[in-house]
């Protein structure tokens, strides 16, 4: 039995009866395919009878290897899948089967899918991550914590006390938790000024506000602990999820000069190569080649045979690639990871969605442009193929 993870979930309507599911069959798919899902060689099915008991024979290629019971799905208005109960195996590919249920999508399918011939076009360049960074509890891998300690320590000059740290789940500074929780910047220009505690922007925190009528206790302790600036600037992750969440922080206090505002903007700056530079770490590029069974302007079901993308490419909820078109450049897209599968020989099925955020919209344009003459060249035999069946 194939075992497959949907990430990605489609919206669907159930049928309410087998006699609703035998009648939309006859109707609609007496000339449209159907096809065997989940199967890598996404082979044709077809309805052979329909028996008074409301059982179906079912016939598929002989060389089909599918153990227990089966979906097949097709496509008319919409997207339709009918789980069947095998009862009796007949033969090779013949099938006699109850039907268990159904179910029509929502909405109709955006983009036309089509096979792709082997050497018309390739996946390549997979950018993968090594580590999956649950940030949401804060835990970092080794690896990532090696990069900030290396990052710390080429920029200690930045002021006399310049730290970075992480944030931890029950940390119970005020001022920290605070700036965990909404990604705010502290600014302290003069410690001994009141009104350097006081919010410039809404990006700032609002230093006066939080501590109320303590607020004097905090400027007398930094003046005894002879601070003269601070600044706290939270380093913000961007997660496959695309989600910000700012999980470690760059404190750079100062006790011999006052830092200004284009400190604190240095100090930004530097958090956003922090992250470029964890990225960076958390990246392997696999430059191999690998198949792409079928593709549409949404997306693309792709065969992984090398065994490090097989190791990693599991754990991701996306990641960047290649299209190499024949006598085209390469196009690089996000993909963003549907459903996964193994077939009988050990590769993984993955099918992706190009609706991540990093797909740039001019690479997108270019490969509109490189596939509309594969689409109508398809289009074109699929009305050949459906007028062929009619006669």
């Amino acid at each position: 039995m194939v075992k497959v993870e949907q990430r990605k979930l489609r919206n669907f309507n159930q049928f309410e009866t087998v006699d609703d599911v035998i009648a939309i069959l006859k109707e609609q798919f007496s000339t449209r395919k159907l096809y065997m899902k989940y199967d890598v060689d996404k082979r044709e099915v077809m309805i052979n009878e329909y028996n008074p008991d409301r059982t179906l024979m079912v016939v598929t290629d002989p060389n089909y290897k599918g153990v227990g019971d089966i979906i097949i799905y097709g496509l008319s208005d919409k997207y339709i899948e009918i789980d069947l109960e095998v009862i009796e195996t007949l033969g090779p590919g013949y099938y006699k089967c109850k039907i268990k249920s159904a179910r029509r999508a929502t909405e109709g399918r955006r983009d036309l899918r089509f096979k792709v011939n082997q050497g018309d076009a390739v996946a390549t360049n997979f950018r993968v991550s090594k580590h999956t960074i649950d940030l949401t509890r804060f835990n970092v891998p080794t690896s990532i914590k090696v990069v900030i300690d290396q990052f710390q320590s080429a920029n200690s000059r930045f002021c006399d006390m310049f730290k970075i740290d992480i944030f931890s789940l029950d940390n119970r500074d005020l001022v920290l938790k605070n700036i965990k929780n909404t990604g705010k910047t502290l600014f302290i220009e003069d410690v001994a000024n009141p009104e350097s505690y006081k919010a410039m922007t809404e990006d700032f925190i609002d230093i006066a506000g939080l501590y109320g009528a303590d607020l004097d206790k905090l400027i007398k302790r930094n003046i005894e602990k002879g601070f003269k600036s601070i600044i706290i600037v939270p380093v913000i992750y961007i997660t496959e999820d695309e989600n910000s969440i700012p999980f470690a922080y760059l404190q750079a206090i100062s006790k011999t000069e006052t830092m200004g505002i284009d400190r604190v903007i240095e100090l930004k700056d530097m958090s956003f190569k922090l992250v470029d530079r964890i990225r960076d770490a958390n990246t392997l590029l696999v430059s191999v080649h690998q198949q792409i069974i079928d593709i549409s302007r949404g997306g693309a079901k792709l065969k992984i045979s090398d065994n490090d993308l097989k190791k990693y490419i599991q754990k991701s909820k996306g990641f960047i690639f290649d299209i190499v078109f024949k006598l085209q450049a390469p196009l690089t897209i996000y993909g963003d990871i549907k459903s996964v599968f193994n077939d009988p020989d050990g590769n993984i099925m993955i099918g992706v969605d190009f609706e991540g955020n990093s797909s740039r919209k001019d690479e997108m344009k270019r490969f509109y442009d490189v596939l509309k003459p594969m689409e109508s060249e398809y289009k074109s035999k699929l009305i050949k193929s459906m007028k062929s069946s009619r006669k």
